[in-house]
């Protein structure tokens, strides 16, 4: 226990956070501590209601079955292995930076959840995440089901393809998708392949609250770099190869 709980504080900070809070709330509605109707998201229940905490609660709970556990556990690694690789690689240093990120891809998530009437947000946000990552990474290799391999950069449409042909959905995925290069479009696939503004850009704000924590770094609030620099840094954060772990299926809604 003293090692599992050395390695969760050893976690950075919004990593920690996200996947701490995920696994709380979400055992909290599986053993009925609270009701998880109270949990997810509603919009009558939030302009209504006032029930104010929807947004994040959806984001935090999800439903753990018999049907949707292996779901779940699938979902928390992808959570803590991208959100983990992002934020101690391009955004080692950067907490505000990353934040805002999270903060950006959950309100479009909970935009877009409100109105298709989704009622929770795991599913997009890992995967925006995972979208945002896989963009930094495209020629990084990655292992699939029965050793098959292909680049970084098709991951999230493997994954969108397996859940719509296995599970018969794929909405969750294609939302995450869309979310996802909206953030990569706007803060640096248009300024640095278009030659255009920044068009997203952390707030100022963010800082005081999250100062950068290593000299030289000013956000995206400064010229864009390169990609093969954004790519660099990205690819700090774990070797060249992936490895899934071969024999495991990767079922449920994934």
């Amino acid at each position: 226990m003293s090692e599992l709980s050395s390695w969760f504080k050893n976690l950075p900070i919004f990593t920690r956070h996200w996947f701490g809070l995920t696994i709380a709330l979400s055992l909290v509605g599986r053993f009925a501590i609270l009701s998880p109707k109270y949990l997810i998201l509603d919009y009558h229940s939030i302009f209504e209601s006032f029930h104010i905490w929807r947004p994040a609660s959806a984001l935090f709970y999800y439903p753990i079955t018999p049907k949707t556990g292996f779901h779940f556990l699938i979902n928390l690694y992808f959570l803590y292995n991208y959100s983990l690789q992002l934020e101690t690689g391009l955004f080692n240093g950067r907490p505000a930076d990353y934040f805002f990120m999270l903060l950006f891809n959950w309100i479009c998530c909970v935009i877009i959840g409100l109105l298709a009437d989704f009622p929770y947000l795991m599913d997009p946000m890992v995967l925006s995440v995972l979208y945002v990552w896989c963009q930094l990474n495209k020629d990084t290799i990655v292992n699939f089901w029965f050793g098959t391999q292909f680049k970084a950069m098709y991951l999230p449409w493997v994954l969108l393809g397996f859940n719509l042909i296995i599970a018969g959905g794929g909405v969750m995925e294609l939302v995450g998708i869309v979310v996802g290069h909206l953030y990569f479009f706007l803060t640096m696939q248009y300024p640095q392949e278009f030659g255009g503004p920044l068009l997203l850009t952390t707030p100022q704000f963010l800082y005081k609250y999250f100062p950068n924590q290593r000299s030289g770094v000013q956000g995206f609030g400064v010229a864009p770099q390169p990609r093969a620099e954004f790519r660099a840094a990205a690819q700090d954060a774990g070797p060249r190869r992936y490895d899934w772990g071969r024999g495991n299926v990767l079922g449920g809604q994934n």
